[in-house]
């Protein structure tokens, strides 16, 4: 287990904020961690990380960062139609991805290239594509982090919606993720209707397989969002909004351009990258912040930004978009 104190956290958030916390800790079982969880010395507050390609970092943290370091891919659970298997927290999405499609378990590979750890899937109900984690979790190994004691969550009991789950909400800062358990298809289940899937795979003139399709949902995302690496970003950095069919019936006689999918209950998604671009806010820079010039969606260090320059850029283009379209869209990043 690593114990440092005054921990750069610049390699634990993809904006790339070079702040510090109090005390780092790194765990690699699930003992590790219940033994840390009894310490009594220990800086509060408790934040669990991955990568850290949801967060954006306000200034530096007083407390404890925790991060996993739980691997392994490992079958619970197989007949012909489709496999489970338990996930450590501390893998890597796209890895685990990876892995899946290599063994031609269907499910999980329009999710390639999403940033960040198994773990933290779990908690933010990641998606992409018209493909939610909510739909393959199974359930959800924890520790309580009051007690240390192991809580299994089902996956009704993680009560998930769009980029929610009870981790986000009501049991906020109680529960640390230690597993995942996913169940994935042997047969072939396609997700192939959503944004430019369609055209891409036209373009590839390949066989629809695994491998093809994750290949194009790669360079889709290539295509459009930054590599952290070069750029600090953490994504789309806002929800698509939903909004009330007539709501969006009455913007559509301004805007009969407006895309939308639908939502259930008389409600449509609409993408914000598309609000925001209509804003005007696509390639704008603000000194050392901007907007993607090729994503709207999503907002970028330019080099040596701080973390509230990046929250006054967000709440601007957040303001613009009610003041336009009377829509409200909320961060999909946790400011600390």
């Amino acid at each position: 287990m690593k114990d440092l104190r005054n921990y750069s956290l610049l390699s634990h958030n993809t904006f790339g904020m070079d702040v510090h916390a109090k005390r780092f800790v790194e765990y690699e079982s699930e003992e590790e961690l219940c033994a840390f969880l009894r310490q009594k010395n220990t800086p509060l507050p408790l934040l669990p990380v991955g990568s850290g390609s949801n967060l954006l970092f306000l200034d530096d943290f007083s407390g404890t960062v925790l991060h996993s370091a739980i691997q392994g891919i490992r079958v619970v659970r197989e007949n012909e139609e489709e496999v489970e298997v338990c996930v450590g927290s501390g893998v890597v999405w796209d890895e685990f991805v990876a892995y899946a499609v290599s063994h031609g378990w269907y499910g999980a590979e329009n999710l390639s290239l999403i940033p960040g750890e198994v773990g933290a899937s779990a908690v933010q109900n990641i998606g992409a594509y018209g493909v939610e984690v909510k739909d393959l979790i199974t359930k959800v190994d924890t520790l309580c982090i009051a007690t240390g004691e192991h809580r299994r969550f089902s996956n009704a009991e993680c009560r998930y919606a769009y980029r929610q789950s009870v981790f986000k909400r009501e049991m906020k800062g109680c529960y640390i993720v230690t597993k995942v358990f996913f169940r994935l298809s042997k047969k072939p289940v396609w997700h192939l209707d959503y944004g430019n899937i369609r055209a891409e795979l036209e373009k590839a003139h390949e066989e629809l397989t695994l491998e093809t399709l994750r290949a194009v949902i790669i360079r889709i995302r290539k295509a459009k969002l930054p590599d952290p690496v070069e750029v600090g970003n953490a994504g789309s950095f806002f929800m698509n909004p939903v909004i009330p069919l007539a709501q969006y019936e009455a913007l559509c006689v301004s805007y009969p351009d407006m895309p939308h999918y639908p939502a259930g209950e008389g409600k449509v998604k609409v993408p914000a990258g598309w609000l925001i671009d209509r804003c005007g806010w696509k390639g704008k820079k603000r000194g050392k912040v901007g907007v993607h010039d090729k994503q709207a969606l999503v907002l970028v260090n330019l080099g040596g930004a701080t973390g509230e320059e990046v929250r006054r850029l967000a709440e601007d283009v957040a303001d613009s978009v009610k003041e336009k379209f009377g829509i409200v869209i909320v961060p999909e990043v946790n400011y600390i």
